[in-house]
């Protein structure tokens, strides 16, 4: 018989929620049962026991994990600013988590998170759904086979909507900047700057980010990473320059063509087979890329439920089989610095090195 795994959900009502559907998703599990729901609000707890089918529900979120003892713990709260405080409550037990994106507000945090992962053994997953993607290994097998040619830039933006700039850069850059390491691992290096109506950031331009994002300045940002191999790394936006349909996507260019991969559990991927990555001159036509390959019919079901379906699904394989998350706490803190990296820079004024000496957070030190 299969084994069956004791949840508990940790939600914040009017403090992040409960994210994209990480208190639901368990309900297609068939090896998981909900055995409790914390949440602060007792009307938001009420509503989130009868959306997740919970067994019982809890106003501190501490007193279900000694009570319950589940298993997996599902953060779910989109505001950052307690999942450094909700993660390690749960792995420093040895309770494995499955949690909303973004990771955590600084490197000290996800030092601490990962560090308590190490040593009680508990896996963690994110819900960057993207990274759960089944078309990621047909682009990195196409970059193998030399499909691209040379690898030589990987470009992003965000949605620059009104959030455009540092908030998009979290919230929405965050999911680009994963998706890159996926094709180019780690980066090396940053340089970055922080704009605010054109001019650079400054100590006074620095207030509480939305959603508990800590420090935030700048209603732009162009920051660009060092990769091995002289694969250069770009992320960009705008406030309030998006477009329609939005640019927030991820490019793969290289010598022989070009992959542009959009956002989400099985988005729109396409490849142009054009040294000159301009369709225009070429005449070259975008194919599709699918799970099953180029110009190949998508057969799988897509969309956020399912992606969450599948990083769940692949937490219980990390756990039986002793391996990390296709998205780790490791992965979830690289992704952190990236982020801090840019600011780091700013802050500086010159590129920057990963990893990063200060692991504090380099906007609360700009001077």
């Amino acid at each position: 018989m299969p084994r069956t795994y004791r949840v508990a959900i940790i939600g914040s009502t009017g403090h992040g929620d409960y994210g994209h559907g990480i208190d639901t998703v368990w309900k297609e599990i068939p090896e998981a049962v909900v055995v409790a729901v914390a949440d602060e609000d007792e009307t938001g707890r009420a509503k989130a026991v009868a959306r997740s089918g919970a067994k019982t529900a809890y106003a501190d979120y501490r007193a279900m994990l000694e009570a319950e003892k589940p298993e997996i713990v599902a953060i779910g709260p989109r505001w950052i600013d307690r999942h450094h405080e909700f993660a390690l409550a749960c792995v420093e037990r040895g309770r494995h988590v499955f949690m909303e994106k973004p990771f955590c507000r600084t490197l000290e945090e996800a030092d601490a998170i990962v560090r308590a992962c190490e040593m009680t053994h508990a896996k963690l997953a994110l819900a960057h759904q993207t990274r759960y993607c089944p078309i990621i290994p047909v682009v990195q097998k196409m970059i193998a086979d030399g499909k691209l040619g040379t690898l030589l830039e990987l470009r992003a933006r965000g949605k620059e909507d009104q959030r455009g700039g540092c908030e998009d850069f979290w919230v929405l850059g965050s999911h680009m900047l994963n998706l890159m390491t996926a094709f180019a691992g780690t980066p090396q290096s940053c340089f970055a700057q922080l704009t605010t109506k054109g001019r650079p950031v400054t100590r006074m331009d620095i207030a509480p980010g939305p959603e508990g994002l800590g420090p935030l300045a700048g209603d732009a940002v162009s920051a660009q990473y060092q990769f091995a191999d002289g694969i250069t790394g770009f992320f960009g936006s705008r406030r309030s320059q998006g477009g329609n349909p939005a640019r927030f996507a991820l490019q793969i260019l290289g010598s022989k063509g070009v992959v542009e991969y959009l956002s989400g559990y099985l988005p729109a991927v396409h490849f142009l087979a054009d040294p000159g990555w301009s369709p225009g001159r070429s005449g070259a036509a975008w194919q599709k890329v699918t799970s099953a390959g180029v110009d190949q019919p998508e057969s799988l079901p897509g969309g956020n439920e399912r992606g969450n379906v599948v990083a769940v699904n692949d937490l219980i394989s990390a756990i039986e089989n002793d391996r990390q998350p296709l998205c780790s706490a490791s992965d979830g803190r690289t992704t952190i610095e990236m982020i801090a990296g840019a600011f780091e820079s700013h802050r500086l004024g010159k590129p920057v090195s990963f990893p990063l000496e200060n692991r504090k957070h380099p906007l609360a030190m700009l001077s």
